[in-house]
């Protein structure tokens, strides 16, 4: 017997979470199948404020308020030609003062658990085996359950890859695009103890530049630090140290990042990845979308991963809804879909490639954001910036499409001034003229 759903969601994690809760809010019937079992690990704990609305959107904010993680106010950075600390507060351009630094074994599990209490039937262990297409329009999947060896069928109006770097649809299509020029490898571990950035600093993490790559240090709820190094991954392969000595050795040169592990004990094991900045050609095709790490990962320099993850998740909860209820106008609504994520990928993409030009003055970074968010000078450039690494810059006009199309329960909050719930931003005159 086959199950019918509006749309079946592959994947449990931000990304899928977050779009099956959405569409359930909304009264649609939808299904999603978790390979895994919740908790489970996953790197990418630190935050940016770019997530809080689709949070709110949820109706959320209060459950991860009250988990207890830390609260993170800012970032603080070595970076720059003058190789000074410099920090930034979220708060003085933008209508949040902080969002948090999460284990996401803990943050992923509570967004899951609310898509079920949103109405999502959440099945885990389900291993997808098979895109089911007709007339080259996905329409269903197999997938079995634990060690199930019985396919089960399942068909749904639209299918959602939130699969992760897994990418199911984007390599049954063929529509992965690595980015060469960010082939990086990152290796990282945990530390308990230690010290923490002074004063109001104490919740940011520390990203730190270093002659090989680049250092991060986020404190973490429980009183463990995350730790990590990013460099090039083919300078960083011809190093054959064990991965450990390579980051221990790479903290030791720092200058910031030494200080805050001065008195910290390792806790867990070194962990690494590599290669994994990519965009896919395309985010949608005939019966389906692609969210999240699915339809594209870009370097962690600045954290984005998760508010990619979940903000992209917004606007394709919209899209879906949308076209359900008007599926002759599917392919402008996919369409719009695209070209709105696509748009806020770009604009990440290039200002981490920009910004990984360490030699330059800070108030070039900050003309940078301008120039890609703020050209006619609405704002200044240090409000630019600190809404760029913010990830709102998409609250400007930017991943809002067909909101007239999709029902009042998805398009809640999606536009920047129902998002902002009518407060003025800090030293912003207006985000929504």
């Amino acid at each position: 017997m086959t199950a019918t759903y509006d749309a079946i969601v592959i994947g449990g994690g931000p990304s899928g979470a977050t779009t099956a809760g959405l569409l359930a809010k909304a009264g649609h019937n939808v299904l999603v199948l978790e390979k895994e079992q919740f908790p489970r690990y996953h790197i990418g704990e630190s935050l940016i404020p770019g997530l809080n609305a689709v949070v709110d959107e949820l109706g959320v904010r209060e459950t991860i308020d009250a988990a207890g993680f830390t609260r993170k106010a800012g970032i603080s950075l070595l970076w720059g030609a003058e190789h000074k600390l410099w920090s930034i507060a979220f708060g003085e351009s933008g209508p949040y003062d902080y969002t948090w630094q999460v284990k996401r074994a803990e943050f992923d599990l509570l967004l899951l658990e609310h898509a079920r209490k949103l109405g999502a039937m959440v099945i885990e262990h389900a291993s997808v085996r098979e895109v089911l297409t007709t007339d080259g329009r996905a329409t269903g999947v197999t997938y079995t359950i634990g060690r199930g060896t019985e396919p089960i069928r399942a068909e749904a109006r639209c299918i959602v890859d939130a699969s992760g770097q897994s990418k199911i649809l984007a390599r049954e299509f063929g529509l992965v695009e690595v980015h060469d020029d960010l082939k990086n490898l990152a290796v990282w571990t945990y530390y308990q103890g230690g010290d923490r950035l002074p004063d109001e600093l104490s919740g940011n993490i520390l990203v730190e530049n270093h002659p090989d790559g680049w250092l991060w240090v986020i404190p973490l709820s429980d009183g463990t630090q995350s730790v990590g190094f990013v460099g090039p991954n083919d300078r960083i392969a011809e190093d054959t140290r064990p991965s450990l000595e390579l980051l221990e050795s790479k903290i030791a040169t720092s200058r910031e990042a030494k200080k805050l592990l001065r008195n910290a004990t390792q806790v867990a094991g070194c962990r690494t990845a590599k290669d994994w900045s990519y965009t896919c050609s395309r985010f949608f095709g005939p019966g389906y979308l692609m969210v999240g790490d699915a339809a594209a990962f870009i370097d962690p320099l600045f954290s984005t991963g998760v508010t990619l993850a979940m903000k992209g998740a917004s606007s394709a909860a919209a899209t879906v809804s949308a076209m359900l209820q008007e599926p002759d106008r599917e392919e402008e609504f996919a369409q719009a879909y695209d070209e709105g994520l696509r748009e806020f990928l770009g604009n990440v993409l290039s200002f981490v490639r920009f910004f990984y030009d360490a030699s330059k003055d800070v108030e070039a970074y900050w003309a940078k954001a301008k120039d890609l968010i703020d050209p006619i000078g609405w704002m200044t450039a240090r409000d630019d910036f600190i809404i760029m690494v913010s990830g709102l810059n998409a609250e400007l006009a930017v991943m809002q499409p067909h909101h007239d199309a999709a029902p009042e329960g998805v398009a809640e909050g999606r536009l920047a001034s129902s998002r902002n719930k009518g407060v003025e931003w800090a030293n912003v005159e207006s985000v929504t003229r």
